[in-house]
């Protein structure tokens, strides 16, 4: 599988397109806006997009995926069914930020904790990573050691618990319980800013590495 990072919008959210070397059928995921830039970047690398995957709900996420989905007539996958308060606060989200109206969506398919999802002929692992938001996923191909992450870890950080329905503990809980054991080599794209590898962040991160204060 191979990926390519389109930071999208004045959030500047790292879309990602994933695709399946063998048949160049791919997937869509998190596309928080931009959505002809998304579709300029497939389409220089040939792809032919199946379906969207959403991490969670927020308007940096998922903006654009509505629209997204409509121009394709494609599927939308994730997140976990806790997300559907933030998927249905997707105008307000949009009104909050002076945007134009932003349409919330209803997914093809809700994720849970240990589904599957494809793309082409690769196959991705669904994690319930709660924390930041309640029903946020997290992607993870074992065959690639490269997990897809939103907004739940970052290089250096976390993320933000303070929105509704936020919790620190259950966060950082995700964290070490559902992505430190995929292994130290696994690397990640976070929602927003560098690639890191869990081993990294298990070294240096203030917030959740090893030498961090101890789950309450």
């Amino acid at each position: 599988m191979r990926y390519f990072i389109v930071p999208v919008t004045p959030f500047q959210q790292n879309c990602t397109l994933l695709w399946c070397d063998a048949t160049l059928r791919g997937a869509v995921v998190d596309p928080g806006g931009d959505v002809d830039q998304i579709l300029t970047q497939a389409e220089r690398r040939g792809l032919t997009l199946e379906k969207i995957l959403v991490t969670h709900g927020h308007i940096d996420h998922a903006g654009g995926v509505a629209e997204l989905a409509q121009r394709l007539g494609i599927p939308v996958e994730g997140p976990h069914k806790e997300e559907r308060f933030w998927i249905d606060m997707l105008p307000e989200q949009g009104r909050m930020f002076g945007l134009p109206p932003i349409p919330a969506f209803e997914p093809d398919r809700w994720l849970e904790d240990g589904d599957t999802v494809t793309v082409g002929e690769a196959e991705l692992e669904v994690l319930h990573c709660p924390g930041h938001t309640p029903g946020h996923v997290v992607f993870y191909s074992p065959a690639d050691r490269l997990a897809l992450v939103g907004d739940v870890l970052f290089q250096g950080s976390i993320g933000r618990t303070d929105f509704p329905r936020g919790d620190l503990n259950t966060l950082l809980r995700s964290i070490r319980e559902r992505l430190w054991p995929l292994g130290d080599d696994v690397a990640f794209i976070p929602g927003h800013g560098p690639m890191s590898t869990f081993g990294e962040e298990r070294r240096s991160n203030p917030f959740v590495g090893d030498r961090a204060a101890p789950l309450r």
